[in-house]
């Protein structure tokens, strides 16, 4: 962490002077988005997001830039931006396999599964790599299938030949938190704890592993080690599960507190990024926040953003708890998707 933070800083100087290459702003923003991923920083990402509007401006020729600005959309949710970016950056004579990465997991985010797997299952068959076996895993995870999953984590951590932590610690979380949405904390702990191990700050892991204690009955661990990341991040998330870790626990004064800090946040976040945290912020007025009536906006502006499954579910939990039934008929719709030639 230490040599990310000197070459995050080193850029950004050399940035600020006018002397960074093409190449070198491309780094700087993909470094600061990680160091925000890792440590929970809303600020690194919001900060990575300026970074690359000023590499477009920089240079708009360079299609780096318009890959570097499509990924920044992508993680505050504003899809169609990202898309329209990528297909700058193919218009500006980036080469289609860097492209077909991308544009895959912004049709993954927003529900578009078949899609998005034939563009995995093409980069694989032309170059089975640790980026495109993780690619394929992250899909199998989001559709709900973390036994599948974990087989393609398995082989993209076998061939992975570099000496960062950084990629297998993220493919470690990833694994288990698909193990931690299938209700199996057991499971999700072994890989948890793995991405632990390997890079302690990554903040996300050290949530999961403090969800998959609640889960197990370890609440004071969980509240222990949610209070230090609450504290340490700008992210709501994590206060909002420690409300919830301590209002199961009968910690109700406390509980309200970091309530109280979530709710503020989410607010403040929501202003800036509705699309990023309709969902995280209509998740928490449903459950811990207490607010289902608030709730139901937000879950259906995510839902029109991404029409996913969960989204749909996310919907219909917040209709059920303001006392209105679906519109229309129940609908979930189903994944249609085809696992052969994958394995």
């Amino acid at each position: 962490m230490g040599n990310l933070d000197a070459r995050v800083e080193g850029l950004a100087v050399r940035a600020a002077r006018g002397h960074l290459t093409g190449a070198g702003w491309e780094e700087l923003v993909e470094l600061t988005a990680l160091r925000g991923h890792v440590l929970g920083r809303v600020d690194d990402a919001e900060r990575a997001a300026s970074l690359a509007e000023a590499f477009v401006a920089r240079a708009p020729g360079d299609p780096r830039a318009r890959v570097a600005r499509a990924r920044s959309a992508a993680l505050f949710h504003r899809f169609p931006a990202a898309l329209a970016d990528l297909d700058a950056a193919a218009a500006l004579g980036l080469d289609g396999r860097s492209l077909d990465e991308e544009r895959a997991a912004v049709l993954q985010a927003v529900g578009r599964y078949d899609e998005a797997l034939a563009l995995r299952r093409h980069a694989l068959s032309k170059r089975p790599d640790f980026d495109a076996l993780t690619a394929l895993a992250r899909w199998h995870a989001e559709c709900g299938e973390p036994a599948e999953a974990e087989r393609w984590f398995l082989a993209a951590r076998c061939g992975c030949r570099g000496v960062s932590p950084f990629p297998l610690a993220e493919l470690e979380f990833q694994c288990g938190q698909a193990w931690l949405a299938k209700g199996d904390p057991a499971r999700a702990r072994v890989w948890l704890e793995a991405a632990v191990r390997r890079l302690p700050p990554h903040v996300p892991a050290r949530a999961g592993l403090a969800g998959a204690d609640a889960a197990q009955g370890r609440t004071s661990a969980a509240i222990g080690v949610l209070r230090r990341l609450a504290l340490d991040s700008d992210d709501p998330r994590y206060a909002a599960q420690l409300a919830a870790v301590l209002a199961d626990g009968q910690a109700p004064s406390e509980a309200r507190y970091w309530c109280a800090l979530a709710a503020d946040r989410y607010g403040r976040l929501m202003r800036r990024h509705p699309e990023a945290y309709a969902d995280h912020a209509a998740e928490f007025w449903l459950t811990v926040g207490g607010d289902p009536g608030r709730a139901l906006r937000p879950a259906l502006h995510n839902l029109a953003l991404r029409p996913t499954p969960r989204a749909h579910a996310l919907v219909e939990r917040a209709r059920c708890r303001v006392g209105q039934h679906p519109r229309g008929p129940r609908s979930t719709p189903v994944v249609r998707r085809s696992t052969e030639g994958t394995r």
